[in-house]
């Protein structure tokens, strides 16, 4: 049995990737630094429970408008948070 599981994917790792680009130009130092988005990204996504999809489409369907919201503000506060922890730490590091 040959079963491809390649449809299956995290639906928040789309939607913080797009917040994360959006966030990125407030954040020059982080912006110009491609490692570092990355892990701004992976702060965020390790703030938020998984949600394992197969179809976007589906997912979204069978949420209400407040499950919405929720997931929403859940994932721009887990980015900000995300951008936010990352700069601190590049505070640190420049210190002598």
């Amino acid at each position: 049995m040959n079963q491809d599981f390649s449809s299956i994917y995290n639906h928040h790792e789309r939607e913080v990737l797009g917040a994360v680009m959006a966030l990125a130009p407030q954040f020059p130092a982080i912006a110009a630094d491609s490692d570092l988005l990355c892990d701004v990204a992976c702060v965020a996504l390790n703030r938020l429970p998984p949600r394992y999809i197969r179809h976007a489409v589906d997912f979204l369907f069978y949420l209400t408008e407040h499950e919405r919201r929720e997931i929403d503000s859940a994932i721009d506060e887990s980015v900000g948070y995300a951008f936010n922890f990352v700069q601190a730490r590049l505070a640190l590091r420049a210190k002598p």
